[in-house]
């Protein structure tokens, strides 16, 4: 992501013909007539055979219009799973978690960011079931993005550094509108490098009467698969983590937290040729947030 995730941009890929704005959703009954799931209760070792969610569907989409394959910088040539993207070997889909969540995500998404297997968007949309994916682009926006940022279920915030807003579309915190205190809080995530998610915030009219999020997060990224500058950016994962403990879903923030953990942990097994450790630090984290959420449930 941006917030930044800044890492070094792959091009390895040429540029769709006709838009690249596409919009999934897969609403959160639809996830729980899949796998239903105790109101407050992670469920960590999951049915893996849930349905395709936003950002599969949207990285689908965008293979379709691919006039050439995307080539993953390393292990391009290995065989990866439709699901997690990782190695079968190394197969996460086992162990996605769920966690009902009030708050809903919308990534808006740079054109390749979908097809990188380190994207942690995906780990978003596999936990939240609330999560909306679109491509982004400057010249033309998708209908059914200026429909969910019309929806009165939702009151959306973009979620970007304060320095670049006017200050008073600056929040710190997520207060329910008095107005309409039932309104869900819709976090809108640009998900893509960090030049990338200054163009989406800069050349989107759509987002500009919209409160700005600023996150003044008390530790640095933990993040290990792509490389930044900046020890301020952090991953769209962990802004998604930080937004959630900001609108006081706690348990959902440190189960996406522990999920990140655990992703980062298979990956770079694939990636030295090593074996998974099932009981790795990284897979007792997530173990433990299952046990906080089932003695709070």
């Amino acid at each position: 992501m941006w917030y930044a995730t800044c890492l070094e941009k792959r091009t390895r890929i040429v540029n769709l013909p006709g838009p690249k704005s596409a919009v999934h959703h897969i609403s959160q009954h639809a996830c729980q007539r899949v796998a239903p799931v105790v109101a407050g209760a992670v469920r960590p070792w999951t049915d893996n055979r849930r349905m395709p969610h936003a950002v599969s569907q949207l990285r689908a989409d965008r293979l379709t219009h691919s006039v050439k394959p995307f080539l993953a910088r390393r292990g391009s040539r290995s065989p990866r799973c439709a699901g997690c993207r990782l190695l079968p070997s190394h197969c996460l889909c086992g162990l996605r978690p769920m966690v009902p969540t009030r708050a809903g995500m919308c990534l808006l998404m740079a054109d390749i960011e979908p097809l990188k297997p380190s994207n942690t968007g995906w780990l978003i949309a596999d936990m939240v079931a609330d999560t909306y994916a679109f491509g982004w682009a400057r010249t033309e926006v998708d209908p059914a993005l200026l429909a969910l940022l019309a929806d009165p279920q939702w009151q959306p915030y973009v979620v970007f550094p304060g320095e670049y807003a006017a200050p008073e579309r600056v929040v710190h915190a997520v207060q329910p509108d008095a107005a309409a205190p039932a309104r869900r809080p819709l976090f809108i995530l640009l998900d893509g490098t960090w030049s990338e998610a200054r163009k989406m915030f800069g050349k989107s009219p759509y987002l500009a009467g919209l409160p700005v999020l600023s996150l003044e997060p008390d530790r640095a990224s933990a993040y290990r698969l792509r490389r930044s500058r900046r020890n301020d950016h952090f991953c769209t994962s962990e802004v998604a983590a930080l937004c959630l403990a900001l609108a006081g879903e706690t348990v959902a923030a440190e189960t996406l937290n522990a999920y990140l953990d655990v992703f980062t942990y298979h990956y770079l097994q694939a990636r030295n040729q090593q074996p998974v450790d099932p009981d790795s630090p990284a897979h007792q984290r997530l173990r433990e947030a299952a046990e906080t959420s089932a003695a709070l449930a």
